[in-house]
């Protein structure tokens, strides 16, 4: 977790990571120290010619992280002697490294670098290591800058050049002509060469000039890194995130990845073949919430019944493949809507699953919730009961409060008490949905759980099978993810978020539709062929 004392600002309701920009030094590898040990080593030789025995030498902490850290070797200089109210040449690119001026200087500096790099080596952080293997997995596009003409040198002897898409350093500043830190220029060049969002792309930064670069360019998300715990001056610079070790980072950044606006998904109907497609040679395995999803949303719950069209295509799909239904209703109250027989039914998220063959699961801790949610239930009907169009729905390890059918002025008094309630019991936790909130048990445990309990459990987790979940709401967004990668997430309308799935559809109507051309195609052992 991110220390308390950090600076930490809520990802933007909009963000979706695509790319990771990071600077080099005291980020991806330990050479920020051999960099402060080389400027120390070179100004503590200069100050002691120039003013004897009783200079001040350079102090890492107050010097090189205020005037040197993150910059160009050459601006390094200028910086530092500027604070000292030394006047040093500027001399010119040819000047060797006995010169005292800012070229000489800048020389004899890297001079000592490079034989440093060569006696210690170069090392990458570990954590960093793990993130990067982390996002490249995703496919998150990175980027690696650096004020460093010794960039690519020293990533080759760490072995991760080609861990990156772009790479933006010393030697592009020189030959573009760009202005270094705190313009932010060389970070907006590398966003520019990875063809991200702006407002998509995270900087990772441990230098002040660095997160005031990134924060000048407008990028959403400036994450610093502060290895040794000194996260002062970061958050003063305007680090909205501040982190030990990368492994710290949010994981509400990483649960953007991968996620979408719903209308910028493809339409499932008119991507069929791209359907078929992925079904070749495997057998689809079909999973389903059910309101919204196999019946359409309707004011009273109580309503929501499978038409017998519906019924009779869910019927004649499952003589072929398995299917499940997995929903927020009691197990019994979606077996009575539903009752086909050779369906699998995973009620109350998940938290109770029964289905032919004998099949059952009751998650191991939820009987011990049952006083919990007895008690809450209680405390619910007491305070909503006036509330017109309030419907407080017990479900065996879940309660549901519905406010589809409450004037708006009354939702707040709604989710106030609810919250006031959840607060009291630390067993329960409130999920969300269309028009709904819900108690349930605080467990580790979802409708994603329960599709890979499945899957697990009916030996269908191989290459042969290729999982789709159709589903509507919020709480759907857990199963989207968890196949993600192995699957196809269908999202049938909207819920006013991004989504985890891949593909959509606009409504119950046409997830029948897609069901019948699936049909269809099956029938003809076109997957097979």
């Amino acid at each position: 977790m991110i220390d308390s004392q950090f600076n930490y600002m809520p990802i933007p309701s909009n963000f979706t990571l695509q790319a990771v920009i990071l600077d080099m030094d005291g980020v991806i590898t330990d050479t920020a120290r051999l960099h402060a040990k080389a400027w120390k080593q070179m100004f503590d030789s200069f100050l002691e010619k120039k003013e004897g025995v009783d200079y001040m030498p350079l102090d890492i902490e107050k010097d090189y992280k205020r005037n040197i850290d993150g910059i160009s070797r050459l601006d390094g200089v200028r910086s530092f002697v500027k604070s000292r109210d030394i006047h040093l040449p500027e001399g010119n690119p040819e000047d060797g490294s006995e010169r005292d001026t800012v070229y000489g200087l800048a020389k004899r500096k890297n001079d000592i670098l490079l034989l440093l790099l060569e006696k210690e080596g170069v090392s990458v952080f570990e954590d960093t290591l793990d993130m990067l293997k982390f996002w490249k997995k995703k496919g998150v596009k990175l980027a690696v800058i650096s004020a460093s003409r010794n960039c690519r040198y020293i990533l080759e002897s760490a072995g991760i050049l080609d861990w990156f898409e772009v790479r933006v350093d010393g030697e592009s500043v020189e030959k573009e002509h760009l202005p270094g830190k705190p313009d932010p220029a060389i970070f907006l060049r590398a966003q520019e060469r990875l063809a991200s969002d702006l407002d998509q792309t995270l900087v990772i930064e441990d230098a002040i000039a660095g997160v005031e670069a990134a924060k000048n360019g407008g990028f959403p998300i400036v994450v610093g890194v502060a290895r040794k715990g000194k996260s002062g001056d970061l958050i003063r610079a305007g680090a909205d995130i501040v982190v030990h070790k990368l492994t710290e980072i949010d994981l509400k950044i990483q649960e953007t990845i991968g996620l979408d606006i719903p209308e910028n998904l493809p339409h499932a109907l008119e991507s069929m073949e791209e359907v078929f497609k992925k079904l070749m040679k495997k057998s689809p395995v079909l999973f389903f919430d059910y309101d919204g999803t196999l019946s359409p949303i309707v004011d009273d719950p109580d309503d929501a019944k499978l038409s017998d069209e519906g019924k009779t295509i869910l019927k004649k799909l499952s003589k072929l493949l398995p299917l499940a239904v997995i929903s927020g209703r009691g197990l019994d109250d979606l077996k009575g809507n539903i009752g086909i027989r050779d369906l699998i039914y995973a009620g109350s998220h998940g938290f109770e699953i029964s289905g032919p063959g004998g099949l059952d699961k009751q998650h191991e801790g939820g009987i011990d919730i049952l006083p919990e949610l007895d008690k809450a239930e209680t405390q619910l009907n007491k305070r909503l009961d006036m509330v017109s169009g309030c419907v407080v729905e017990r479900k065996k390890y879940a309660i549901a409060v519905h406010y589809r059918n409450v004037d708006v002025k009354k939702v707040s008094e709604i989710k106030n008490a609810v919250e006031e309630i959840v607060k009291q019991r630390d067993k329960l936790k409130i999920g969300k949905g269309k028009k709904i909130l819900e108690l349930k048990p605080d467990f580790n445990w979802h409708k994603g759980h329960a599709l890979n309990w499945l899957l697990e459990k009916l030996e269908l987790k191989t290459n042969r099978y290729y999982p789709i979940f159709f589903g509507d709401d919020i709480t759907d967004e857990d199963a989207f993810e968890m196949i993600q990668s192995s699957g196809l997430g269908i999202l049938v309308g909207t819920h006013g978020q991004k989504t985890h799935a891949h593909m959509r559809l606009e409504d119950t109507g046409e997830v029948y539709l897609f069901l019948e051309e699936l049909i269809e195609w099956l029938e003809s052992g076109a997957r097979n062929s």
